[in-house]
């Protein structure tokens, strides 16, 4: 395949030779691959000071030394460096390192720094390694570490060009800091003599590089590495297919998680059709992804197992599922993205956590894979620490944030965040990288993956509006046949994003995954009403062996209050049957001393000083 030379080398390469001072930022942490065939063969995974050697060295560099402020001066990748080092600062030695503090009165680093640059018998390149924590901090220096910089300054305006091997060389001074920022801003900035050069993460070519390079056969132990190659001999296309989905998975990664997914890969003996699987073990320690090993027929049946826990929604509970089937299909961008996103719409209380609840226990068999935030909660502008983790140095940084933790504990869930609008929106911006790249990182520099969750939005946008007084009214109404609510509640939603908030980006990632709840009509409502009369009469039986019954009176009763109720919901039918029902009965069995083995009829209710109670008649 092409050879494919990463941007931040070719930068150094070309202002190797013009700067005295380089300055690499970023992610600078890593293990690196090399992408030239030089002193290092091709493609070999260097950490970031054996790749300055090694690129130094092919630039025909005649001493190529490190600094840091715990070791000294020294080279370990090659000997004769220090001691021809030492001897262009005036020094004789044959010790393999050069002990120095970065600041003092004499014998300092930038002293040696200052000497090696204003040299021209010898190409010489300092790296200086850690350079972030040669001061506490930028901002706040004392003399001694100004004296220090200032130093080090005045050597790369006078550093000399040197003749080597292969041309005229610039001695050069490279610093590697996290971020820039970490050095005086006075050192760097307008300085004609410095550039700095940012290490992102691997892109999309250099990991085509590693798996699809002289590297893939390390993927695997010998015996896998060969079946493999039988079994996509005739199907060359079929093995890219899998490169490339590798490849698209592992976005974002580092060259160091990439060299650990390789050496994971061959000690798990994983079979070359199966090298994604890898990256699940990683992410989250296990080899089964609960998303391949769903029950297709419960998925297929979905809508009599959601129409169970949830009335008169067939409509959204039918694109609900159309979505979820999508995603388990595997259809959402090689699964960066994550698995499903949906925005449920509509009045309270007609059933939206509902669905979310029952989805989780449809997906993974269990209600506790459903997570759920109130975005009222996250009303402020530094609400995005409690829910991603305060950074280091706050208070609770410790604690790490509430959405990340828990995604972290139960990576394959449903996360449902309830009446978003009412989140600062600050905190939807958030939501965009999570909805893009299906990962995170914490406060604490920890990369949290949502890409094996459903996510779900939840709003009451549209359902009211204020006037021009401020007074709230509502906008839809029980007497609004569905097919109208639909396009006036994705109107307000769409105008919400796009013109209150101006993130119409926000509203793209989502699409047309809106799923819109009708009120609870009166039949739907009779529907949950019955049903919640019969949970009540199976706990009395299961706890207490007490058998109740309710004459058709008495349920015509509980229905006209329900009724009465219309604008609850089915929140409003739950509230009946508490304030009517359970709490009148369990008034009456304390009242009789009734406890357990009894048979009781309700006939109808009356009101007793503002107060209902049951009418009991014989069994």
């Amino acid at each position: 395949m092409t050879e494919y030379i990463p941007k931040w080398h070719r930068e150094m390469s070309i202002f190797s030779s013009i700067k005295s001072i380089l300055i690499l930022e970023g992610n600078v942490l890593d293990s690196y691959q090399y992408p030239v065939e030089g002193s290092v063969p091709r493609g070999s995974i260097l950490r970031l000071t054996e790749y300055m050697h090694h690129f130094y060295k092919d630039l025909s560099y005649h001493n190529i030394v490190f600094y840091n402020t715990l070791d000294g001066f020294y080279n370990r990748v090659e000997d004769g460096h220090i001691e021809r080092f030492a001897r262009l600062c005036g020094l004789t030695t044959s010790a393999k390192t050069i002990p120095a503090d970065f600041k003092g009165a004499s014998a300092t680093a930038p002293q040696y720094i200052k000497a090696a640059l204003e040299q021209n018998l010898e190409a010489t390149a300092i790296v200086m390694d850690f350079a972030s924590r040669a001061i506490t901090s930028p901002d706040m220096m004392d003399q001694s570490e100004v004296d220090s910089f200032t130093r080090i300054l005045q050597g790369s305006l006078s550093a000399k060009e040197v003749r080597s091997e292969t041309g005229m060389r610039k001695n050069l001074l490279v610093l590697i800091v996290n971020k820039v920022n970490d050095l005086p801003a006075w050192f760097y900035l307008s300085n004609p003599n410095s550039k700095t050069v940012t290490i992102g993460y691997p892109t999309k070519e250099e990991r085509e590089a590693l798996v699809k390079g002289e590297n893939f056969r390390s993927f695997f132990a010998p015996d896998c590495y060969r079946r493999g190659i039988e079994e996509f001999e005739n199907a060359p296309e079929d093995l890219a297919r899998i490169q490339d989905r590798f490849i698209a998975l592992t976005d974002g990664f580092t060259f160091t998680e990439l060299n650990s997914l390789r050496r994971l890969c061959k000690n798990e003996r994983v079979e070359m059709h199966d090298m994604t699987a890898v990256i699940d073990l990683y992410r989250y320690g296990i080899k089964e992804n609960p998303w391949k090993t769903l029950d297709r027929e419960r998925i297929k049946n979905g809508l009599a197992f959601f129409n169970r826990r949830v009335k008169g929604q067939t409509a959204a509970l039918e694109k609900t599922l159309r979505v979820i089937k999508r995603a388990v299909g595997g259809k959402t961008d090689a699964n960066k993205r994550p698995k499903g996103i949906l925005f449920f719409a509509g009045p309270t209380g007609t059933g939206k956590t509902e669905t979310a609840k029952a989805l989780a226990e449809l997906l993974f068999g269990d209600d506790s894979a459903f997570i759920r935030f109130d975005m009222s909660e996250y009303r402020h502008s530094h609400s995005d620490q409690k829910l991603l983790g305060a950074p280091p140095g706050y208070v609770c940084y410790e604690a790490g944030g509430q959405l990340t933790n828990a995604v972290k504990k139960k990576p394959f869930s449903v996360l449902l965040f309830d009446e978003i609008e009412k989140a600062d929106p600050s905190i939807l911006d958030k939501f965009l990288q999570i909805l893009d790249d299906g990962r995170m990182t914490d406060g604490q520099g920890n990369t949290v993956y949502f890409s094996e969750c459903v996510i779900i939005f939840t709003s009451n946008l549209g359902v009211y509006a204020e006037d021009a007084s401020g007074k709230r009214h509502a906008v839809i109404n029980h007497e609004m046949p569905y097919e109208d609510m639909i396009p006036t509640l994705k109107g307000a939603i769409e105008n919400y994003f796009k013109l209150s908030l101006g993130k119409p980006e926000l509203l793209n990632r989502i699409g047309d995954n809106i799923v819109i709840y009708d009120f609870i009509r009166p039949d739907v409502a009779k529907e949950i009403l019955l049903a919640e009369i019969k949970r009540y009469q199976n706990e009395l039986i299961t706890s207490r062996h007490i058998r109740l019954h309710l004459t058709d009176g008495a349920v015509n009763y509980l229905y006209d209050r329900v009724l009465e109720r219309r604008d609850d919901n089915g929140r409003g039918v739950r509230n009946v049957v508490v304030s009517y029902l359970e709490e009148t009965l369990e008034t009456y069995l304390f009242d009789f001393d009734i406890q357990e083995d009894s048979e009781i009829t309700v006939t109808g209710f009356a009101t007793e000083n503002n107060t209902p109670v049951l009418i009991v008649g014989a069994s």
